[in-house]
Formats: C-alpha cells, structure tokens, sequence
C-alpha cells in the first residue's frame, strides 16, 4: 500500500444516496479472491448499457472524469452488505478518496483497511463540492490526511474525521499486519517474559 499524504484531485460526482455494496460491485463479480478485473464490475449495472457497451451519461465514463482519484458520493455510501470487494474495485479504478456525508460502517472499515479514505463531510460542503463540478468539471480539490482537510477551490477549509489508527497506518502506507510487525521487537520481548 502507498502511503496517502496529500491528495489532489478533481473528483467524479455520484449523486445518489444510499448506494450500497452490491451496486458498486456487483454479486457476480465475487467470484475471485484477488483484486484482478474487479475494476471491470464497479458500478456495472449503471455503467453499462444492457447490450454491454458504456452507458455515456453515468459520471465514471464521461471524458471530463478520467483521470479524476476522488468520488464525490450521496449520503450513506457503501451500505449493504459487507464484501471487501467494494473499496477493491473502487481502488482499481484509481480512486484514492470518497466523499460524502455519511459512510456504511463496514464500508468504512474496509476502505481504511485497504488505503481508500473515507472523507466525512457536512452536507452544505457536499451540495457546494456538487455545484462546483457541474459548473467546472476539472477543478480540484486538496485532501490532506495529516492536518485531516479537504480544501476547497475557494481556499476553504473543512475538517474531516478519522482515528488516529486509520491515520497511522494510511500515512505510513501500512496494513494492520504492517503495523504490527513494525513492534516485531517489542512484541518478541513481552513473548519471552522481558517485558515489566
């Protein structure tokens, strides 16, 4: 996992609420155990037309979108059911951030697990993030993960939360395995009584 500093990005627009796990991946997709060709089934039922070709108004195929790291989502992203895949096939489109007012926490847990950040924000800066990209497309937007800000075009600055773990391990660029072999030393120790 590469370790997530600052990102900057403009960001594709997903505006629908309650977009749940089978809808970013779908179950037919599920039948692997690694990440390859995930990234063929994110959003599928939406991206593709019903003869398989691409579906040229959802946001993920527009010309003005590639590129983009960021996903600027509805409210209650990642609801539904708990398949790892969903922030895997998010991440294999290149997506590094969503953004949105509230997150599934299976979801979330996911994502940080799997270098994904989720971003929290209230919905005023939702609706204006919104607003920004239908009127300009390419702008970009500044998320710094350790002053935990997302900065908007205007130079505003909004919080965002996470815990400190989550933060540890995205800005090393380490896994919980990772962060627990960095204490190989210490936990030898403690194994082999040294510990008081």
């Amino acid at each position: 996992m590469e370790p997530f500093r600052q990102l900057i990005s403009h960001v594709v627009p997903l505006p629908y609420n309650d977009v749940d796990t089978d809808q970013i991946i779908p179950a037919n997709y599920l039948k692997v155990t690694t990440r390859d060709g995930l990234v063929d089934g994110l959003f599928a039922r939406w991206r593709y037309r019903p003869d398989g070709s691409l579906n040229p108004d959802f946001p993920l195929n527009r010309p003005e979108h590639q590129g983009a790291r960021i996903l600027l989502a509805g409210d209650n992203f990642g609801c539904g059911s708990s398949r790892e895949h969903a922030p895997w096939a998010l991440a294999g489109w290149g997506f590094q951030a969503v953004i949105s007012t509230s997150f599934a926490d299976i979801f979330c847990n996911n994502a940080l697990k799997n270098g994904l950040l989720p971003v929290v924000v209230d919905v005023t800066t939702q609706q204006q993030l919104f607003s920004l990209v239908a009127e300009e497309p390419d702008v970009d937007v500044t998320i710094d993960l350790a002053s935990q800000t997302l900065t908007l075009p205007d130079g505003r600055r909004v919080t965002f939360p996470i815990d400190a773990f989550s933060k540890t391990c995205l800005l090393e660029g380490i896994d919980q395995l990772g962060y627990l072999l960095k204490h190989e030393v210490a936990i030898a120790a403690y194994e082999q009584g040294n510990v008081k």
